[in-house]
């Protein structure tokens, strides 16, 4: 049984995906001899050597542009944003780019390529490094798109993107990197991880909650308190939003008959309210309940932490949405 941190298991997934494919390889900013501005691909330098962690001056488009460039020509290059708000330098080549290759050649050419992208707050980081983007992907058509919420799953989710034919967004939360992630124990070897498989992290019969990254810790804190008051909450991760587990959303909702979906993107367009839509055109029978959505107020990212905590969603919030599902009065807080 081994026990690792989520860094360590993007950083396994690397290392054994390298080992295994020499085609692989490693491409941003200070991702060599440095190991990351968040410490994830240390000591891989050391092994690989740079000719298979490649870094780069600062320029995302830079980036991207040489990642798709190698793929493209059979490689299956692991490209770092190392702040996912800086993807607006390189969102042509993303979007115009890596998505659209396949379709516009009938099939002949794919992009092969991993986007890693640093996403979320990190406690003070302010409006231009705290940004949740996820959705904006979501949007455009040939990209998949990856939130891994805990370790195991970050390491199972990152070798399935690294052999995949088409481009991944892989969204990896930095308050997550030194911890374990959702409430799992300890793992032994992990497999890849089928894309479009959700996951239930606490079974229940009273709600769905819908949660992802980061906010799924502050849910299953709630839920936990729910709990001891008699309200059974079911909560579902759907670990990939493109390609979406509808078919394991749909069984949810049969169950409980009731929607909550909390994510730290704010609540206009977040990736919310795809969610919204799909349970309002395909479960509307299932629903005994309006669907409530829970999420960061519209706008910029505050650098002041009391002002962060009170635009991110946390445990109390994610509980009142869920008290209000049920038809619970809210619970005001005594701080």
């Amino acid at each position: 049984m081994t026990r690792f941190s989520y860094a360590d298991g993007i950083r396994q997934a690397i290392a054994e995906e390298m080992d295994r494919d020499p085609n692989v390889f490693v491409i941003g900013e200070d991702v060599g001899a440095a190991g990351g501005v968040f410490g994830v691909t240390k000591g891989l330098f050391e092994k690989y050597g740079a000719d298979r962690l490649w870094d780069t001056p600062i320029s995302e488009e830079a980036v991207i542009g040489a990642a798709i460039g190698a793929a493209l020509l059979g490689a299956r290059p692991i490209a770092e944003i190392m702040f996912g708000d800086f993807v607006t330098l390189a969102m042509d080549m993303i979007v115009n780019q890596a998505a659209k290759t396949h379709y516009m050649t009938g099939g002949r050419l794919s992009v092969p390529m991993v986007v890693r992208m640093v996403t979320g707050t990190g406690g003070s980081t302010s409006a231009q490094h705290s940004q949740s983007l996820e959705s904006w992907f979501v949007h455009a058509p040939g990209l998949k798109v990856v939130t891994a919420s805990s370790a195991e799953d970050a390491k199972g989710l990152l070798k399935s993107a690294i052999r995949d034919p088409d481009p991944v967004m892989f969204f990896e939360h930095k308050q997550l990197y030194g911890g374990r992630g959702g409430p799992a124990g300890d793992v032994v070897e992990v497999d890849p991880i089928p894309f479009g498989v959700g996951r239930v992290w606490r079974e229940g019969t009273d709600v769905t909650v819908v949660t992802y990254l980061k906010t799924l810790e502050y849910t299953m804190k709630a839920v936990e308190a729910l709990a001891e008051e008699g309200i059974s909450c079911e909560v579902w991760d759907p670990r990939t939003l493109v390609p979406l587990d509808r078919e394991g959303l749909r069984q949810s909702l049969a169950k409980t008959g009731r929607l909550v979906i909390a994510h730290e993107a704010p609540v206009r367009g977040g990736f919310g309210a795809e969610i919204a839509a799909f349970a309002a055109e395909e479960c509307f029978e299932s629903l005994r309940a309006p669907i409530i959505r829970v999420g960061g107020t519209n706008t910029p990212m505050p650098y002041a932490p009391v002002m962060e905590g009170f635009v991110v969603p946390g445990p109390e919030r994610i509980a009142n949405a869920i008290r209000r599902s049920v038809g619970r009065p809210p619970v005001v807080s005594s701080n």
